[in-house]
């Protein structure tokens, strides 16, 4: 799915028409002088990049995003530690000798981000919350935020991504993969704009996560010896994230199905208890079994009694709002019966698999890869890339087999839909006054 928000949303008019300018300027890398700003979260990656940067003749600041209101309805804390990153970051700006800020985008992210994805975990797809942060929030929202120097019309934004930018032939930026391909991170900035990327800095895209380390220990950071952080900030200490989503989506039993006997071996309690490909757990059984699809209309969850088994393989997914980073240049051959030779990605931790890309006449993009790819569910993101150019992303629609399961689901559909309606709007309602309570705090 993709979210759909006005922008320039916080601005005054003189400072909108500023932006729209600075949107426009003459594509090029920063100046000695200009204004740079770095966003840190309190991790060594953007620290580093903070100290590289500090090394240049810029006019270097910092700030530092709070996108999660960590008080749930009791007004206790249980989520982020966004205390202690924020403190962090603070003493690393003090030893680089540069000033940083905390902006709060917690009812941004709520609105633009989470809400949304709660909608797509109900239905039972996998949204990619991380893909829609970098262009919803720090490459949308916090760019509104940004100090714009009133003579240049410029300002530039870096990040610690694992990820290059480089300028084509006609002075257009491109998204690159990062040196370190363990680490790379231009899945996750696959789908930010032009503009965006036009203002963006990569500092650590030349480094390997083991060089950024060393620098960090090097340049005596308070961050060195940071652990890594994995998963999505906002599940915190709340642990599993099933468990977390279950306090934001209220119960929703249903069959556990062997596929290949259509028996009912277990009960899970809501589709987004579980991710396709992995192995569902279920007690009793003699064996691993893995799930294979969800069944919206009868509330169902599917499983296979092998990892590799055909239903978790997929050569072909439909993918739909399609968003090219050049948004006026698609790749050549794109709209050709042949297609667009390239490489996609569904997931940040996997091999790009060589494919054909085409567009269909709905105006959705297919794409059909040489080698099956397993565990593939709807909702995620799939990116392409040209070498080691990222083009763009869409959301996955459908996929080979998931076509079939629909049609099967709705023809052997032998009792009425539970109240769904009913369920769901009782889940929003309580989304609602989550968010309203959230939304409270941070006034």
């Amino acid at each position: 799915m993709s979210v759909r928000v006005p922008r320039l949303l916080y601005r005054t008019a003189s400072q909108r028409c500023l932006l729209r300018a600075l949107s426009t300027h003459a594509h090029r890398e920063p100046r000695p002088g200009d204004k740079v700003v770095v966003g840190m979260s309190g991790g060594v990656d953007s620290s580093v990049a903070a100290r590289l940067l500090a090394d240049q003749d810029y006019d270097l600041s910092a700030i530092f995003m709070r996108n999660w209101d960590t008080r749930d309805e009791s007004g206790t804390d249980k989520g982020c530690e966004w205390e202690k990153d924020w403190e962090d970051v603070q003493r690393v700006c003090s030893s680089l000798g540069i000033s940083c800020t905390m902006i709060d985008l917690s009812r941004a992210y709520w609105n633009r981000i989470f809400q949304p994805a709660l909608d797509v975990w109900e239905s039972g797809s996998t949204p990619n919350p991380d893909v829609w942060c970098n262009r919803e929030i720090k490459f949308g929202a916090l760019l509104e935020h940004l100090p714009i120097d009133p003579t240049t019309g410029v300002s530039w934004f870096a990040t610690g991504h694992y990820a290059r930018k480089d300028w084509s032939s006609n002075n257009r930026p491109r998204l690159l993969s990062a040196i370190d391909q363990t680490k790379d991170q231009s899945y996750y900035l696959s789908s930010i704009t032009e503009q965006g990327l036009a203002r963006a800095l990569f500092p650590l895209g030349e480094y390997t996560k083991v060089q950024v380390r060393e620098l960090a220990r090097k340049f005596q950071l308070e961050t060195a010896e940071r652990p890594e952080s994995m998963g999505l900030c906002f599940v915190g200490e709340r642990g599993k994230f099933s468990r977390f989503l279950n306090s934001y989506l209220q119960p929703n039993p249903g069959p556990i199905i062997d596929s290949t006997t259509q028996k009912v071996i277990g009960k899970h309690g809501g589709l987004w208890t579980y991710t396709i490909g992995e192995n569902a757990k279920v007690p009793g059984q003699p064996f691993k079994t893995f799930v294979s699809h969800k069944d919206p209309i009868n509330n169902a969850v599917y499983v296979v009694p092998r990892s590799n088994h055909p239903d978790l393989l997929e050569h072909r997914v439909i993918c739909k709002d399609w968003k090219w980073i050049w948004n006026d240049s698609p790749p050549v051959g794109i709209s050709e019966p042949s297609g667009f030779r390239a490489a996609v990605k569904i997931r940040h931790r996997q091999d790009s698999q060589a494919c054909i890309a085409k567009i269909a006449q709905d105006g959705t993009l297919e794409v059909i890869t040489d080698e099956a790819m397993r565990g593939v569910s709807l909702g995620q993101v799939a990116a392409l890339w040209d070498g080691d150019w990222c083009l763009g992303c869409g959301v996955i629609a459908s996929t080979g087999n998931s076509l079939l399961h629909t049609r099967s689901a709705i023809q052997n559909n032998q009792r009425k839909l539970s109240p769904g309606a009913t369920h769901h709007d009782q889940a929003r309602n309580k989304r609602m006054r989550i968010s309203s309570s959230s939304q409270a705090h941070t006034r």
